[in-house]
């Protein structure tokens, strides 16, 4: 078995390095016959597109299949790791502890390469510092790690709202940016449900071995109506008008929610959507000032309206 397992990976090589390779060069090559090449050529093509387009044409790989850099997982690295400790050393044939070597050195080395890249990405993807903490933790690479092998995290979170800090393990989906943060979606183990997290309030992040499936998931689908992260439980239909001055810089926002658009000929643009948070909403149009005015909802104007009524109350007090 151990002699078939290396000639698989000569042959490999052979076809990446000699693309139109014979069956009897590589038959020459393996030291075989080139029945015993046909057939390992059968179990090639079970995992890696090798094709023969006809008689005399020889062998090559189809796209851009490579075996190197290998893609092993975890569990498959320290499988093969584990390889030469459960072959009989007796019956290891010469070649094989060579073979071994470049195989899980290209797997360290294509790692470190990995690891490299992601460390690249977290630097370039640059994030502000919460204003009561000096410095701040970029989790970024183990996050984008994490998510790229679907591997569970084990993380320290600081929940603004309760004002407490747990230890969790989560299965990371998706990194979402909003707002100028990054937010993590992902299913909570000890919620037992789908949660979204602000990644700055991370106080620590571990990629477990565990690995997730995320089975059914779907991201479009759960951020249905939602404004910009933080999902409600009412949908509330807004119908906004848009002043000139605005108005081509609302139709570039880029958002979850579909909206309906509709340009006046004085210039105005109206502005219709169904969201399910609406404080989210009133806060997003609120930037706009006297260039947005609320339409619809009625109730949504009237709250408006008093809000604008406490902030002149706290500015006409003399100080």
């Amino acid at each position: 078995m151990t002699d078939k397992v290396i000639r698989i990976f000569r042959i490999i090589n052979a076809i990446q390095s000699n693309p139109g390779i014979t069956a009897a060069d590589l038959a020459f090559r393996c030291e075989v016959n080139i029945r015993t090449i046909y057939r390992d050529l059968e179990v090639i093509s079970h995992f890696a597109p090798v094709t023969n387009e006809g008689r005399g044409t020889g062998y090559r790989f189809m796209g851009k299949f490579f075996l190197y850099p290998l893609d092993f997982s975890e569990q498959e690295s320290l499988a093969f790791s584990l390889l030469p400790s459960v072959l009989n050393p007796d019956r290891i044939p010469p070649g094989f502890h060579s073979a071994y070597d470049k195989v899980m050195g290209t797997h360290l080395k294509e790692k470190s390469r990995q690891n490299g890249l992601l460390e690249n990405i977290a630097d370039i993807i640059q994030m502000g510092t919460p204003a009561y903490r000096k410095e701040s933790r970029n989790f970024l690479q183990p996050l984008i790690g994490a998510i790229l092998e679907q591997r569970s995290i084990r993380t320290v979170y600081h929940s603004q709202s309760r004002n407490a800090t747990t230890a969790r393990k989560i299965d990371p989906y998706y990194l979402i940016p909003r707002d100028q943060r990054f937010y993590l979606i992902g299913y909570c183990h000890l919620k037992g449900a789908i949660r979204t997290f602000r990644i700055s309030r991370f106080e620590q992040v571990e990629m477990t071995a565990s690995a997730f499936d995320k089975g059914n998931f779907n991201i479009k689908q759960y951020l249905k109506n939602t404004w910009s992260i933080n999902r409600g439980t009412r949908n509330v239909t807004f119908k906004v008008r848009f002043d000139p001055e605005v108005a081509r810089y609302i139709k570039e926002e880029e958002l979850f929610v579909q909206p309906r658009m509709s340009e006046e000929g004085d210039g105005t643009l109206l502005f219709e959507v169904t969201v399910n948070n609406e404080k989210e909403f009133i806060k997003w149009i609120l930037q706009y000032g006297p260039n947005a005015e609320i339409l619809e909802p009625e109730s949504a104007r009237e709250r408006l309206k008093e809000q604008l009524e406490q902030w002149l109350d706290v500015y006409q007090q003399q100080t």
